[in-house]
This record gives structure tokens, C-alpha cells and sequence, in this order.
């Protein structure tokens, strides 16, 4: 396994690879990598001849007073997993590299802007993030010029970002999602679950308890409310409840795959939650059909 640092280094690389013939799969990180991070990287070498994994903390999708200084930088430790798993090459560039001061360092820079889906649900919480991930992600598309780039579907609403300006900007890059990795007591494998105590991440539990018990009301529906009726009944009560459990919950909403508002005729829907627990941002999320 290789780690470099440059995107003159990665680009040749990549032409040589592609020069043979050879599938290259990507997996973009921020690193601090957990065993759904390993899973991403699994389903990539399966589909893919050579995975590249990045790790790069992005400070264009951090906003202000969020956690960027306390973000784990743990390269040495991800290597070695990755390594063991059989990623065959770490991009792991410094922020100049990927926002050279010259031209700006960043912000001043050209970004991405994926308009609507962008400013709902987590893009209202956190004004800009998802400007500054599909910036990233651009970028590292046309750093890495994968075939297949693999995400997970724990950030949904990143993932339709993604797909969507995939699609829209022509990039020649096959988007794969990997279904949510879970600790043993359901919580959503995520970086920053390690900001949580023993006792937190027992009790983080709830959300997809909670997810578990809506998606169930919901295929089981035989209230006489309408569709819309009953999810906002049930969106409610659900709030309340966790709320009452020590959370303080910014949404919870279920919404059609595409994450407009549903009619009530859907029969594919998705339930997104994101909630503080102490002072940890908690993400999940749960698809329904029926």
C-alpha cells in the first residue's frame, strides 16, 4: 500500500493504473476510519482492480464552531487498517494542497452548489456544509478519475447530493452506496461516536429503536388519520419522546427517497434523524417500503 501526499504523485499513479486497463474504485474519507469506513473500502475492491481511500479533513464543509480543530487526525492508525484490508493506495493530502493559498485558500475558491436539496434538513442546520462537501468531492473526483466511488448511506441527504451533481455536471464516475454499518446495540457506525461516553453510546441507541418503531407504525398504518396526518401525529410523539430521553432533536421527518415532502401515496419513503446527545451531533436514518 502506498500513501502519498500530492495530486502531481496521485495523477500519475492513476495514469499508469488506467494506462493498464485497470477499474479504479474510491473511497473519500475524513479519516479516524471505523469498521463502516472498512466496509465502504470492502465493497470497492470487490467492484473495483485498484481502491483508493482518502483522508482529508475538509474545512470548507465545517462551519463555525463546529469541530474542526478536534477532529481525530489519526493517519498512522487508518493506514494500518486500511493496509490490512487490502486498499492499495492513501491520498492524504494537506489543506494547502487541496486549497493552495495562492488562489485563495478555500472559501474565495470556485465551488459546488447543489441548489434545493442542499438548503433542507441538514443543509438548514448547517448553512454551507454541503457546498463545501460537494466541493470536495469534486475535486477529488478529478484528482482520483475514479470508475466507482463508494458511500455510505448513514448521510443520506450527502449521498443525494452527490448522486445529483454527479449527474448534473456529467462526471463520468459510478456512484455506489453501502447500507448503514452498526454497532451491536443499533447505533450507527459514525467518526464521531468516540466523542460519546460508554454510557451515551448505549443510550444513542434510541435513535434507530426510534426509526425501528416508526418504520413499523407505518408499514402497520390502520389509524383513520389521512397518510400525512398520521406522520406528523407520529413525527411528533417520536420527538418528544427522545427529547424526553436526554436528546435535543433537530429533525426528525420522514420524507419521500428523494427527501421532497410526501403525498401520502408513496410507498418508498425514508426516515432521517439527526440529534445532540451531550454535545455529539447524532445522524441516522431508515428506508421504508411497503
Amino acid at each position: 500500500m502506498q500513501i502519498i501526499h500530492t495530486i502531481s504523485e496521485l495523477r500519475d499513479l492513476v495514469s499508469a493504473y488506467k494506462k493498464k486497463g485497470k477499474v479504479i474504485g474510491f473511497v473519500p474519507t475524513m479519516g479516524n476510519l471505523h469498521d463502516g469506513h472498512l466496509q465502504l473500502v470492502k465493497m470497492a475492491l470487490a467492484q473495483s482492480d485498484i481502491v483508493i481511500c482518502s483522508i482529508f479533513v475538509n474545512p470548507l464543509q465545517f462551519g463555525e464552531g463546529e469541530d474542526f480543530e478536534q477532529y481525530p487526525r489519526t493517519l498512522d492508525a487508518d493506514a494500518d487498517k486500511l493496509d490490512k484490508v487490502g486498499c492499495h493506495i492513501i491520498f492524504s493530502p494537506a489543506v494547502d494542497e487541496m486549497y493552495p493559498k495562492s488562489m485563495g485558500g478555500g472559501r474565495d475558491q470556485t465551488q459546488v452548489s447543489v441548489p434545493g436539496i442542499s438548503d433542507i434538513l441538514e443543509g438548514a442546520s448547517r448553512p454551507g456544509h454541503f457546498t463545501g462537501v460537494a466541493t470536495i468531492v469534486a475535486k477529488l473526483f478529478n484528482m482520483v478519475q475514479p470508475d466507482k466511488a463508494v458511500f455510505g448511506e448513514k448521510d443520506y441527504q450527502q449521498l443525494q447530493v452527490i448522486k445529483r451533481f454527479v449527474r448534473e455536471l456529467c462526471f463520468p464516475v459510478e456512484i455506489v452506496s453501502h447500507p448503514i454499518v452498526r454497532e451491536s446495540n443499533g447505533l450507527a457506525m459514525s467518526s464521531r461516536n468516540g466523542y460519546l461516553s460508554t454510557d451515551q453510546k448505549q443510550q444513542a441507541s434510541a435513535l434507530y429503536h426510534t426509526l425501528e418503531n416508526l418504520k413499523k407504525k407505518i408499514t402497520n398504518h390502520s389509524s383513520k388519520k389521512t397518510p400525512l396526518e398520521y406522520y406528523a401525529m407520529i413525527e411528533s410523539n417520536a420527538i418528544e419522546n427522545l427529547n424526553s430521553q436526554g436528546f435535543v432533536t433537530d429533525y426528525l421527518t420522514i420524507r419521500k427517497a428523494d427527501l421532497t415532502m410526501p403525498t401520502g401515496q408513496e410507498r418508498n419513503l425514508v426516515i432521517l434523524v439527526t440529534a445532540y446527545l451531550g454535545n455529539t451531533r447524532l445522524l441516522d436514518n431508515i428506508k421504508i417500503s411497503f
